[in-house]
């Protein structure tokens, strides 16, 4: 009997150390969760990115700027120990939108080209239908420009970066 506890006890002392060792080796989810987030945030190019780990299994989000920096996320993450696999669900973002030009805006910009090449010193630029000058013009040579202006029926103009001497 006294053989028996004897091999009982030492049976259970072998699980219980092997348990213990098993256990000591594995990583934690948040354990790896903790060390991808920190190696993406030493990237920069990679630093808004986020992490879930579940199970060993890393699961990226965010957005990139492109498919370099979402490939890189993916690599960072797959170097980390403990890591198994790498889910990649970064989002690429959109292309800035072109500004949108109002046509009318558009011919009122040639024609002042026109109207503005023989007087330097001075810029302008379209808003709206409204015309904004800026820089510097003579007073007799303003007479005239004015004129110009006037026929291309504009919506306005705005002279508060215009010096007329």
């Amino acid at each position: 009997m006294k053989k028996l506890l004897t091999s009982v006890s030492l049976l259970a002392f072998l699980a219980i150390a092997i348990s213990f060792s098993a256990c000591k080796g594995k990583l934690k989810d948040a354990d790896i969760k903790t060390a991808v987030e920190a190696a993406l945030k030493a990237d920069p190019m990679a630093a808004g990115s986020m992490v879930e780990v579940k199970d060993g299994i890393a699961t990226l989000t965010g957005e990139c700027k492109d498919d370099m920096c979402k490939n890189l996320c993916a690599e960072i993450a797959g170097k980390i120990k403990g890591v198994k696999s790498v889910v990649n669900n970064c989002t690429i973002a959109p292309p800035p939108a072109a500004p949108v030009i109002n046509p009318e805006d558009e011919v009122l910009t040639k024609a002042l080209t026109d109207a503005l090449k023989d007087h330097s010193g001075m810029g302008f630029a379209v808003k709206d239908g409204k015309i904004v000058l800026t820089g510097e013009i003579a007073k007799a040579k303003w007479a005239m420009l004015k004129q110009t202006l006037d026929k291309l029926k504009s919506k306005g103009y705005d002279l508060t970066g215009l010096t007329i001497k």
